[in-house]
């Protein structure tokens, strides 16, 4: 069987609320899911996820060959964009390549990507995590009862403009998933938005009254050093690597000893997540991937020894698209569907007339101008 073409597709995921971080928030709640399909000769078409705009420049490498062979071709991807290099929109190209060459290995064995990656249990164990810091307490609670609903006992807020804030979410987050846990396992997300000194004073405020199991990204992703300097000076574990594309950015951080759960992008794809997984195991520390799109990467979570646990950011799909796996017990059960278990309706997504954009002037991927600067909270 050989590869010979693709079609890029883009659908929205409807949230039903606002979704953003320190950043910014989408208001509208409506994104886009970028979505390719690789085709072969055989009649077999493969799923990936994920924005991957420049597609055109790294399909070339993998065009005419055996989808079988997807770790080489994941290699090959990289060598095939090794002068220009392979950060930002070509990084997401590979990830949604290599999760569509993953689809097709597993449908070829007529079997769940779970099961062709050697998984003994369909279960991933995650957490909540409703990119929710523009919710107001009322919309909060009411969105953490629907995750209480599905067996969830630990969840990670958006925050880091307001410690009081903060606090006060966090532990009307915690009575709610008490009832699944006498000691639910709250976690903080940043999104790089303090200095070294900001993020230890006022993760050091919130600890103060609410046990964190682990604050994310406190300082910019590639502050190794400062990473350390936060992981020395406070209790929670320090959560960091969701922006990383590629092994060589976690060298730094792992030298230094500046991160304890080591997270990996969904939309980066499975090659990367195993291999991100396989240099934490070496070194003895867990890992979680991070984001969604359909979870296609709960697949190799199921699969690698030190998982620690899974971003589970919303209950529903993406439009067009049908996900074979459950949310329920606190995570995810993958179902028995060949490959990702994803089912495309082209005639839903072609259907589709929405203004759906994560990267408005407003929105989370935008950083905004005192980001790390400020002297006092925010609003």
């Amino acid at each position: 069987m050989k590869i010979t073409g693709f079609t890029s597709l883009s659908t929205v995921h409807d949230w039903g609320r606002p979704v953003g971080d320190v950043n910014g928030v989408i208001a509208g709640g409506v994104t886009e899911v970028g979505v390719l399909l690789v085709h072969t000769d055989g009649g077999l078409t493969g799923v990936g996820l994920g924005a991957h705009s420049d597609i055109a420049r790294v399909f070339p490498a993998v065009e005419g060959e055996d989808p079988r062979a997807v770790v080489a071709l994941y290699d090959r991807m990289l060598a095939h964009v090794f002068k220009t290099g392979h950060a930002g929109a070509t990084f997401g190209a590979i990830g949604a390549i290599d999760m569509a060459l993953w689809d097709l290995k597993a449908k070829m064995a007529d079997e769940p990507l779970w099961r062709t990656l050697g998984a003994r249990d369909r279960f991933v164990p995650g957490y909540a995590s409703g990119l929710d810091i523009s919710l107001d307490d009322e919309a909060l609670v009411a969105l953490y009862e629907r995750y209480a609903d599905r067996g969830f006992s630990s969840a990670k807020l958006k925050g880091g403009l307001d410690a009081d804030t903060d606090i006060a979410r966090l532990k009307a987050v915690g009575d709610v998933l008490r009832r699944n846990s006498p000691k639910p396992a709250l976690m903080l997300d940043a999104n790089e938005a303090w200095n070294r000194k900001q993020a230890v004073r006022y993760v050091s405020q919130v600890e103060a009254e609410v046990p964190l199991t682990w604050i994310e990204e406190p300082v910019r992703r590639w502050d190794a050093e400062g990473h350390a300097v936060v992981g020395r000076a406070v209790r929670a574990s320090v959560a960091t690597g969701e922006n990383l594309v590629g092994l060589e950015q976690y060298g730094p951080l792992l030298a230094a000893g500046g991160v304890d759960i080591v997270q990996a992008g969904m939309v980066w794809g499975i090659t990367h997540f195993l291999r991100v997984a396989a240099i934490a195991h070496g070194r003895d520390l867990p890992v979680s991937p991070v984001g969604y799109n359909g979870n296609p990467v709960a697949h190799a979570s199921a699969a690698v020894p030190n998982h620690l646990t899974t971003e589970v950011q919303d209950l529903g799909s993406p439009v067009g698209l049908t996900v074979d796996q459950t949310i329920a017990d606190g995570g995810i059960v993958l179902g028995d569907t060949p490959g990702l278990g994803i089912v495309v309706d082209l005639e839903a997504i072609s259907a589709l007339d929405s203004a759906a954009g994560w990267r408005v002037p407003a929105g989370p991927h935008v950083r905004p101008e005192r980001a790390g600067l400020r002297l006092v909270p925010g609003p």
